[in-house]
């Protein structure tokens, strides 16, 4: 069974060999198990199900000045301190008003791309990732604290921003849709630590017509869909159900208990992540990794539903003994 079939097989919930499972890093931690391993290619050779293709990241940056990128929408980034993403700099849309707005077309850089993800990864599960997917692009374009309120004083207007996106995001998907992958992957935070940044009544009203459009048109192509979403989200999990999604992430352990929600979505919802980023990985000991990852594939692992992973990027301040640890329990299930 190849790591693509295996995913398959989880997602459709039946039992597979082993927990599928896949890992990613930030910039820090990278280098230093790059450095631990004595090898700049180890994430390769240590079973990853999962490939990524990041539609945000093989598109045209622009550096402003030392440490600080301009995107395709004309955001700007300053990553002097947050070296992965960064910390919005500038107000593309001062004012509620889309009038001047320009929608990016597809880059060329992401479409000459492509073809060597493909080719690289005929034996793992191929994600076509979107990130920034809609409320996350409104805030970077307009502030976060100027589109809350806006949800509220601006409705049309927020409307407006978000087919604008929408229409974006439709170029990219059905760009994706062409290739020989197997998932779309939208990433969309909308979580704080205790519930939704915007509220339930807001998402419903703002958030979930325009993804259900863009998670049926994915599924209407024979695709799968996942959503990454950090925080506190679970009450809103029927309504993703409902709109299409096939694939939670990052299915944290903090906000939600992995155990119960898994058996309570079993059929319905497959989930990716689980596994702490925000007190076993940094603050465990390597024994303490090593028994909780395997009681998490032992009650997760049956039945299928389940891809094992870090709920989020493996973060700076997890030692490299830990991150070592987490990889050998995954290898060798």
């Amino acid at each position: 069974m190849t790591p693509r079939e295996r995913v398959i097989q989880s997602i459709q919930f039946h039992d597979t060999d082993i927990v599928p499972y896949t890992l990613t890093y930030t910039d820090n931690a990278h280098e230093r198990m790059v450095e631990f391993y004595s090898d700049p290619d180890f994430n390769s050779k240590i079973g990853n199900h999962l490939a990524r293709f990041s539609h945000r990241k093989n598109t045209r940056w622009t550096q402003i000045k030392p440490g600080y990128m301009q995107d395709e929408w004309g955001v700007i980034w300053n990553r002097t301190i947050d070296k992965d993403i960064g910390v919005v700099e500038n107000t593309v849309i001062p004012e509620p008003t889309v009038s001047g707005l320009r929608i990016p077309e597809i880059s060329d850089k992401l479409i000459a791309a492509y073809p060597d993800f493909i080719s690289q990864n005929q034996n793992r599960f191929r994600i076509s990732s979107i990130g920034f997917a809609l409320f996350e692009r409104a805030w970077s374009l307009r502030g976060m604290e100027n589109l809350l309120l806006d949800m509220i004083d601006y409705p049309d207007f927020v409307e407006q921003l978000f087919d604008a996106i929408f229409e974006f995001n439709m170029a990219n998907i059905d760009f994706a849709l062409k290739q020989d992958i197997d998932c779309v992957f939208f990433g969309d935070d909308w979580g704080s630590q205790s519930g939704l940044i915007m509220g339930p009544a807001l998402w419903r009203k703002f958030i979930k017509p325009v993804i259900t459009k863009m998670y049926q048109h994915v599924r209407a192509s024979g695709k799968y869909v996942a959503i990454h979403s950090c925080g506190d989200v679970k009450t809103i999990l029927p309504d993703l159900v409902e709109a299409g999604l096939n694939i939670f992430n990052p299915f944290q352990p903090e906000t939600m208990d992995i155990f119960n929600t898994k058996a309570l979505y079993y059929g319905k919802l497959s989930f990716y992540g689980g596994i702490s980023v925000q007190n076993l990985l940094p603050h465990g000991t390597p024994n303490q990794i090593r028994s909780e990852v395997s009681h998490i594939l032992q009650q997760l692992g049956p039945g299928g539903g389940y891809i094992a992973s870090p709920s989020h990027d493996i973060p700076s301040d997890v030692p490299t003994e830990n991150i070592a640890a987490l990889i050998d329990v995954l290898m060798n299930q």
